[in-house]
């Protein structure tokens, strides 16, 4: 990581003065160029005045939990110029043994880095700085409003900087009176977010923490955006958001600040969103004759339609595997795509999944509910929990898998006394998985005896893009006039070309097609598509050349991807894309990635609890490239 700054900003620079195209994928559409590209540096420095005295911290105004030896700030305002200060502040906690501190009489100290304090090996030099990312559902993480030291222990005793960051989510802000505050939505989370590691890379001269050494962690929505923001680095995509909320752009030389980072930790990210849609369909639903999908409905053909394009996605995209064999799907006999290499792939994933939990399980084992979130799991914010609320519409529909709801969800506890008995409870009513008790080990038959035993589709067509703008993803692709827009491009081609086939279905409601076509024309404040926001909050934009922006940011170097199996919440092939991707991306060092049996939407772990494994992962990252 020498020189880490320089080359970043040299390499910003030169992006900023080239023109870069910016967000269309491979399909040939024109793409929409970045407003900034075309300015030079110097362009850039005199047209963005930077406000230094509102982005230095205040080292004056640092506060002391003496029974735990922490030196902490809150409502740290990371821009100059915040949409709202509910959110738009991050909190500060640092060890003690980091710190001189002066007393300033007020109930204040003055504090000057300690460079020969340590704390599990680490020094005010070299410890890591964590974000915690908690905004499930991309619900926004407000910022912290008072003290408590619940759930920090884990990361301070570690010798780790803990900075929690407050930051806007899917929904905008209004007043009393019903008038807009502040945006929501796409990509205003993740621009909050890389303000804030600016502002601390821009005081990195009177902040404790090696800036070379920042690792975002977050679950469900907050593990797509800690995917965004390792995947996004420097990305000029962002910049115009980033300069409109006066985020810190260049230091006091007029050296470029970067918002990299080194690690990223995502528990079951909800992410990729262009294809979620057409996912979960080739995952879940083409293999449900239920609800949204039963035989009598329009969006049951919409349902197999869209696992049709997903096929054509990924017989696009490129992906290999670790022996470089390209994935593939290929149409099999009953008319669906459940043939080919990266059909083999995604089985090969599931098998794995079920031999780990039958390696790591000793016998008897019980079964039982709640996830794996240690030590106060996301903790800094006060209250710990996400602010964002459950979308309109309440519980999506479809069945349970069958035996009960899946564990680390809900459901009642079940003891199996050795591996054959937890198999044949598995198999109760077909034989769909192959044990041999010698070995210890499993296969599966197919994808479609998973999906209809332990993965059934729990969401309606349309998974994300839903047709009455209830779910969260189409809050977040909203924008300052409307709190909800359809987004997926893929669906909206698919009802207006297959129109006259959905409309000999019963339920058929012709106005979706104009519904989808017309918000798919909305533009942001900004200026920008939907499209153009999409590859924003897309990590496989950046980490493909599927997409325009393969190579455009600057992508963390070491990732930890852990998933309940599971999960109804989103298809396995969003993690396991992902991983793929890294695995084949040029500077990514290693990418740690497992899908966990037994477990559901949650901080996933084969064994552990979830904060232990994230901090011994830093660790031993860190200690990998020393």
């Amino acid at each position: 990581m020498k020189a880490f700054k320089k080359i970043l900003s040299l390499l910003f620079i030169g992006a900023m003065i080239t023109s870069l195209a910016a967000c269309s994928n491979s399909s040939g559409s024109e793409k929409e160029e970045s407003s900034s590209s075309d300015k030079s540096k110097e362009n850039i420095l005199s047209n963005y005045e930077q406000d230094n005295e509102s982005l230095t911290i205040d080292n004056s105004a640092w506060k002391y939990d003496e029974k735990n030896d922490v030196y902490y700030q809150i409502g740290v305002q990371y821009s100059s110029k915040p949409e709202t200060t509910d959110y738009e502040t991050m909190a500060i906690y640092v060890p003690g043994a980091y710190m001189t501190a002066t007393d300033n009489g007020d109930g204040t100290y003055t504090c000057k880095i300690n460079k020969k304090g340590k704390v599990n090996g680490y020094t005010a030099e070299t410890a890591p700085i964590v974000f915690p990312v908690n905004t499930a559902g991309y619900s926004a993480q407000k910022a912290t409003t008072s003290y408590s030291y619940n759930g920090l222990s884990s990361y301070l005793d570690a010798g780790y900087i803990y900075v929690y960051a407050g930051l806007r989510g899917r929904n905008n802000g209004y007043d009393d009176s019903g008038n807009l505050t502040y945006s929501g939505g796409a990509p205003w989370g993740v621009t909050d977010l890389k303000a804030a590691v600016r502002y601390y890379r821009f005081n990195q001269s009177t902040l404790p923490g090696s800036t070379d050494h920042i690792f975002t962690f977050g679950h469900s929505g907050g593990g797509a955006q800690s995917a965004l923001m390792g995947s996004t680095g420097d990305s000029e995509l962002y910049y115009d958001y980033l300069t409109s909320i006066g985020a810190a752009m260049y230091d006091q030389n007029g050296e470029y600040i970067s918002d990299a980072i080194y690690g990223a930790m995502a528990w079951c990210p909800v992410t990729s969103l262009d294809y979620a849609n057409e996912a979960y369909e080739w995952n879940m639903g083409q293999y449900s004759n239920s609800d949204t999908r039963a035989n009598d409905t329009w969006t049951s053909a919409l349902s197999d339609d869209l696992a049709q394009e997903f096929a054509s996605y990924i017989n696009e995209l490129g992906l290999k595997d670790e022996d470089g064999t390209v994935l593939n799907l290929k149409k099999t006999d009953n008319g669906i795509y459940a043939s080919g290499t990266y059909y083999n792939y995604i089985l090969s994933v599931i098998e794995e999944s079920l031999n780990n939990f039958l390696s790591d399980t000793t016998f008897p084992y019980t079964e039982t509910s709640g996830g794996s979130m240690g030590d106060g799991g996301f903790a800094g914010g006060g209250d710990g929990m996400p602010t964002g609320e459950m979308p309109e519409g309440g519980m999506p529909s479809g069945e349970m898998p069958k035996g009960g709801a899946p564990s680390g969800e809900s459901g009642e506890s079940t003891t199996y006394k050795t591996a054959q008995d937890y198999i044949d409870s598995l198999n109760s009513d077909e034989e769909w998985i192959k044990y041999d008790k010698n070995t210890n080990t499993a296969k599966i038959t197919s994808i479609e005896a998973f999906v209809t035993h332990i993965k059934k589709a729990t969401k309606d067509v349309a998974a994300f893009d839903d047709l009455n703008l209830k779910q969260a993803e189409t809050m977040l692709f909203g924008n300052d006039e409307s709190d909800a827009l359809h987004f997926d491009s893929v669906l909206a081609n698919l009802l207006k070309k297959n129109k006259d086939d959905y409309s000999k279905y019963s339920d058929w409601d012709s106005s979706v097609v104009s519904s989808y076509a017309n918000d798919l024309k909305a533009m942001d404040k900004l200026g920008n598509s939907s499209e153009y926001r999409q590859n924003m909050y897309n990590p496989m934009y950046y980490l493909t050349d599927y997409y325009k922006g393969y190579k455009t940011s600057t992508v963390a170097p070491h990732w930890r991807i852990r998933t309940g199996i599971e999960q109804g919440d989103t298809a396995l092939t969003v993690e396991s894309n992902l991983a793929l991707a890294l695995e084949n991306y040029e500077g990514v060092k290693d990418v740690d990635f497992t899908t966990v049996w037994g477990q559901g939407h949650t901080t996933a772990e084969r064994t552990g609890e979830s904060t232990d494994n994230f901090i011994k992962w830093v660790n031993e990252t860190i200690e990998s490239d020393n």
